[in-house]
């Protein structure tokens, strides 16, 4: 997860002011957290709360109806609850009124923003089959339109394959296979490339970044060089990267600095929450 929150703070100076090169100074004062970490951070509360209702392990109790049906309240709740305490963060209007609105009723978006808060769901699941159906459970919420759920699962699955140690190869293999045409380079779109907020606007774009990076680090140089949606498609990029390579800890250490307190706090517990869960493949 916090490859996400890496990939947001880093791309947040630049989503209206893009950047096309890879050298530029990581952190600066300009940077700061947008809606992408602060509902990231909603999902792996959900997560921690819907565990900590049933009380038992999810292997135990993964097939019955009643673990989506909570994990989806709670998910309701915490989007809405972050979104209220953090209100001024960049959230898309769509999402802004479903906040601060008493309906809970999906609005059947497409937006990126499914895919860049997904990254909890694959970190905590253990099998693709959870991945399909959990990353469906949080994102329907809100982006239940096809395209939504895609962009989303596209992402968890990136995540998962390279928690369980595929090659990438393997994950554009997958992606390919199931998801979208990866057959570009961000060479050849980078100078065509506009601001396009969709699923499949950008998710595709994101999982290529990561495809041709070297590190994570740079993994994050060339999402934020494609310009565009530059932090959400940095943080999508980010998220997939982590589970790759793992995060620098300077690089960790210093993204950290810019959540408060509280936010810190959630994410202390879901890396405790999370440092044993193990993958099968």
């Amino acid at each position: 997860m916090i490859g996400a929150i890496v990939g947001d703070i880093v791309g947040s100076r630049f989503e209206f002011n893009n950047n096309r090169v890879k050298n530029f100074e990581l952190f600066s004062d300009e940077c700061h957290i947008s809606d992408d970490s602060i509902l990231t951070l909603a999902i792996a509360k959900s997560i921690m709360e819907s565990e900590k209702i049933l009380k038992f392990s999810l292997a135990s109790h993964f097939e019955r109806d009643e673990y989506c049906k909570i994990l989806k309240l709670e998910t309701i709740k915490y989007l809405k609850e972050f979104g209220k305490k953090y209100p001024n963060c960049g959230y898309g209007r769509m999402f802004y009124n479903w906040v601060f609105n008493h309906n809970t009723t999906p609005y059947n978006s497409f937006g990126n923003g499914a895919a860049m808060r997904i990254s909890p769901i694959g970190y905590f699941a253990r099998t693709i089959e959870e991945i399909y159906k959990l990353s469906n459970c949080v994102t329907s919420v809100t982006h239940n339109h096809s395209e939504g759920i895609k962009g989303a699962q596209a992402v968890a699955v990136s995540i998962f394959l390279c928690r369980c140690g595929l090659h990438k190869h393997e994950v554009r293999q997958k992606i390919e296979e199931d998801y979208y045409d990866l057959n570009f380079s961000i060479d050849e779109i980078r100078d065509t490339y506009n601001f396009d907020s969709t699923c499949q606007g950008s998710v595709p774009q994101a999982i290529v970044a990561f495809l041709e990076s070297e590190s994570f680090e740079d993994a994050i140089r060339i999402a934020v060089s494609l310009g565009g949606d530059s932090d959400t498609i940095a943080a999508i990029t980010g998220s997939i990267a982590q589970a790759f390579y793992q995060v620098p800890k300077d690089i960790e250490n210093k993204a950290l600095t810019y959540l408060d307190t509280d936010l810190k706090e959630i994410y202390r517990k879901w890396k405790n929450f999370i440092e044993h869960k193990n993958c099968d493949y």
